[in-house]
């Protein structure tokens, strides 16, 4: 029996998300756990997974919309079931027919602007009667790019203005102008002198923004301006972490990097400084039982952090295991919600880079981010002698609001000693 398939809850917190793409096709068959939709939130793309075994009998919005959760986005039928009559079929459920004003609408905006699903498009050249009908995403690109919605032409259904509308239109403002003719040859006196370069000639290309992008910006410029960040510094003595790490390399099924070991020290030093596993609440600073460590890491869309859980029971193999598998699902778009959500501190590694320091913006609502450098050989002083050894240098941003300066830098004595003293790192 038909029914409808409504925009998922796929983030706790997102009252709206955008359709990015169809999985399967109109009319299409697909069984238990196939990807049905693609859907992009703040933190991540996830890839929506049927709950039966079905057939896609008609798809509501196209992608690119911005939609409600809990609007319907689709109708699904059982095995072998066919469409029919679309008009009875939607209305039945409670979709507007073509022609009729759809029932699932935004209620923030006005009801010229609101989204019109695909299954309702006006038959012929839409009579819009002065109105422009856009998605609520081309509305608010349109807005970002100083352009005038009423003045694009909407090539989604019934004549609605959709992202794709919007990325045209910014595309076609920033074509390049016809290069101007050179100038004339300087005279035979000023031969030898630069010449001028004209000003406005270099190209430049404007990449509009992802939505994962802007939430990036929005939460980093929220926390530098609303955290109160304070910051300590060490050099950590590497020489016994490295050769742990090749003898565990020696004998493990699954290659240990020395991130997942500097990932298993920030879950001893939690363990041993439990003041430094917490984070602020507005009436409370709230504590934790298990570390859960979030692990940057970088896509092609942004930057994403899945969190490790209950890393302190964890051995250095399971937190490589479990590290790849969410790099590998995080740059195919796999991550769910709730892998990036949690956590009370993140790390940050530029090492392979061949970084040497740097500081991080905390994540919040964590309560610290601890931003790892390159190892690299330096002069150490050791019982009175100087000597060659390979270090490491670490930052440590911490909320000041939770966490004092006293309880931070006993934190990051704790996580020196367990990565200069390995061993109890696999104990």
């Amino acid at each position: 029996m038909a029914e409808l398939f409504r925009m998922p809850a796929v983030a706790a917190d997102a009252a709206t998300a955008v359709l990015s793409a169809w999985q399967v096709a109109e009319g299409a068959s697909f069984t238990k756990d196939d990807a049905l939709v693609s859907i992009e939130t703040d933190k991540a793309e996830v890839d929506v997974a049927a709950e039966r075994d079905g057939v896609l009998l008609k798809t509501l919005y196209e992608a690119g919309v911005e939609i409600e959760v809990g609007d319907p986005i689709a109708v699904l039928g059982a095995v072998g079931e066919q469409a029919g009559d679309l008009d009875a079929l939607l209305a039945g459920l409670g979709v507007a027919a073509p022609g009729e004003a759809p029932k699932a609408v935004r209620r923030d905006v006005p009801e010229e602007t609101v989204a019109r699903p695909a299954a309702v498009p006006a038959s012929g050249a839409p009579d819009r009667g002065g109105r422009v009908f856009s998605s609520p995403l081309a509305r608010r690109l349109a807005r970002e790019a100083g352009l005038d919605i009423e003045a694009l032409t909407g090539t989604g259904p019934g004549g609605r203005v959709v992202r794709r509308d919007v990325d045209a239109a910014v595309a076609a403002r920033r074509a390049p102008e016809p290069t101007p003719a050179p100038a004339p040859a300087p005279p035979a006196a000023a031969v030898g002198a630069h010449p001028a370069v004209p000003a406005g000639t270099s190209g430049y290309e404007d990449v509009p923004h992802s939505r994962m992008r802007r939430a990036i910006a929005r939460r980093l410029t929220e926390s530098k301006q609303q955290t109160p960040h304070f910051y300590l510094r060490a050099t950590c003595a590497v020489d016994e972490l490295l050769a742990l790490r090749q003898r565990i390399n020696a004998v493990s099924p699954v290659k240990v990097s020395v991130n997942d070991l500097l990932i298993k020290a920030v879950a001893t030093a939690h363990t041993q400084v439990p003041e430094m596993n917490a984070v602020w609440q507005p009436d409370a600073v709230r504590r934790f039982d298990a570390v859960d460590v979030s692990v940057a890491i970088a896509t092609d869309t942004g930057l994403v952090t899945p969190v490790l859980r209950g890393t302190e029971n964890l051995s250095v193999s399971a937190i490589a295991t479990r590290t790849r598998a969410f790099a590998e699902r995080a740059r195919a778009g796999g991550l769910a919600p709730a892998d990036l959500e949690g956590g009370s501190i993140t790390v940050s590694n530029l090492g392979m880079y061949g970084v040497e320091e740097f500081a991080a913006i905390i994540n919040p609502p964590q309560a610290a981010i601890l931003a790892v450098g390159a190892a690299r050989e330096a002069a150490v002083v050791r019982d009175g002698a100087v000597t060659v050894a390979k270090v490491l240098g670490v930052v440590l941003s911490v909320d000041h609001r939770p966490v004092d300066g006293a309880v931070a830098a006993r934190w990051l004595a704790a996580f020196t000693e367990a990565v200069e003293n390995p061993v109890r790192l696999v104990v």
